[in-house]
């Protein structure tokens, strides 16, 4: 179902930076794009050695990570279940995670601070089932994102990222550390106070000196934005054909030619911004278009 293939690298020359290219990790699937590929490839492979046949994981109602779970089930041959966070709504990603038959489960915002709980009160003595944390976050994930690292190309010198939960880039970063290349990560957290990302991070990869956190991109906090970024998502897709999210990688890339500005991603260095996919996220945030 996964297939070993390397996401293609597109340079961004609107940049004026002669040595900017983006991977696009959004071109490996339309439904488990990005780094959802990335971490689920490991976990698909862990409930099947363990002999499971339903996979059961957590997300809100405008949640990539449903759908491409949802997706990634159906072409394994396996079931799908999600605690949803908040009251019953019928939305696209939700009618997605439908048709590639995931059974959903609303959850009210209280009992979702507990995943534990909610899993054990239904599937406790369901041997079958397999528990994905919400967002995919684990040690498969990250060893699925560290093997982006070995697709870069030789003289990459900085490779920059959005972060939610930090596991894309622990995995970034533990790949950099395995392969001994001197590539610097720079983090775009994506919510407010994302500083607890780089506590995440060691968890997974404790050497950070090649990690570099960028605080000030968050345009008011998670799925939130800015008439600002909204204007210069719009410009980037216009200028580049490339879709970008206001959740993740609009943020990313307005930061990314921001640093850039300021010398902190030197022009005489290649930099690589990473596509983590996501885009079905656009459909949340459809209401703040003005055309």
């Amino acid at each position: 179902m996964f297939t070993e293939m390397h996401s293609p690298l597109q340079q961004l020359p609107h940049t004026k930076h002669p040595k900017l290219w983006m991977k696009r990790d959004d071109l490996i699937d339309p439904y488990i794009s990005g780094n959802k590929w990335r971490k689920l490839k490991y976990i698909l492979k862990a409930a099947r050695a363990a002999g499971k046949s339903h996979l059961v994981t957590y997300g809100g109602a405008y949640s990539n990570h449903l759908v491409a779970t949802a997706a990634a089930a159906a072409r394994s041959g396996l079931k799908s279940s999600a605690f949803v966070r908040g009251e019953e709504v019928n939305n696209e990603m939700l009618i997605l995670c439908k048709l590639y038959g995931m059974n959903l489960i609303f959850t009210s915002r209280e009992a979702y601070r507990e995943p534990a709980t909610c899993y054990n009160k239904l599937f406790a003595n369901n041997p079958d089932t397999y528990a994905i944390p919400e967002g995919g976050a684990s040690e498969e994930a990250v060893r699925g994102c560290a093997e982006i690292i070995d697709e870069l190309p030789a003289d990459t010198a900085h490779i920059i990222c959005a972060a939610g939960t930090g596991t894309t880039a622990a995995g970034l970063l533990k790949g950099i550390v395995a392969s001994g290349r001197q590539i610097q990560l720079h983090v775009v957290p994506v919510l407010k106070g994302g500083d607890f990302i780089t506590t995440e991070i060691i968890r997974y990869e404790p050497f950070i000196n090649q990690l570099s956190m960028h605080l000030d991109y968050h345009f008011g906090g998670y799925a939130k934005t800015k008439p600002e970024l909204l204007q210069y998502m719009q410009q980037f897709i216009a200028k580049t054909g490339i879709l970008i999210d206001p959740v993740y990688t609009a943020k990313m890339c307005f930061a990314t030619e921001d640093l850039i500005k300021k010398g902190i991603l030197p022009v005489n260095e290649k930099v690589i911004a990473l596509h983590t996919g996501g885009l079905l996220g656009i459909m949340g945030m459809k209401d703040k278009f003005i055309f």
